[in-house]
């Protein structure tokens, strides 16, 4: 999935990849005033209780898989692939006792066993529509902006990384997606 499909007319979706990391408290105090609604793709192994996690839940966001390791899956036979991605899952829904049902592989890349495992854990693989390329552009925040509001489409999936470049840019990104018309929404 790179878009998703809403009766919403304009709408994008914003994911952040990588975390949860040290900075997530300070995006959760931007998307809540400017009551944006995102999907959150951790890594298991950096998820532990004190991590603020409900707090992501009772503001209305998602969080997915992201993997347990990060390490590209693709270079893994099926068994390895399966061990990291359900050790993910019942990781993050053992702290959160939420389900979880959307995966993003590490680095967007997958293979036919990669989606047959999600599909086995009843995972819906989610990749991007529109890369932000904020974790290369970290001396040039103002193309991170221009990476997503000049390529906005309905229905966009958009990826971005929970990094301070991302954050110092957020809210100007979500000023500029609205300026184009676009209102957001969830999976």
């Amino acid at each position: 999935m790179t878009k998703v499909n809403t009766s919403k007319e304009k709408s994008v979706v914003l994911t952040f990849d990588d975390g949860p990391s040290k900075i997530l408290p300070s995006i959760l105090d931007c998307l809540r005033e400017e009551n944006v609604p995102a999907i959150f793709f951790w890594q298991s192994r950096l998820l532990y209780d004190k991590r603020p996690w409900k707090r992501v839940l009772e503001e209305g966001h998602q969080i997915g898989t992201h993997s347990s390791k990060h390490v590209n899956l693709v270079n893994l036979p099926y068994e390895n692939q399966l061990k990291d991605i359900k050790q993910s899952v019942e990781q993050i829904e053992g702290i959160t006792g939420q389900p979880v049902k959307f995966f993003r592989p590490p680095f967007g890349q997958y293979n036919d066993d990669t989606i047959q495992i999600a599909h086995e854990l009843d995972l819906k693989p989610v990749l991007w529509r529109i890369s932000s390329m904020d974790w290369e552009l970290k001396g040039n925040p103002g193309l991170i902006i221009n990476n997503v509001v000049e390529n906005l489409e309905d229905g966009a999936i958009i990826l971005l990384h929970e990094l301070s470049q991302t954050l110092e840019i957020l809210p100007d990104l979500i000023e500029g997606i609205r300026e184009q018309g676009y209102q957001f929404t969830l999976l």
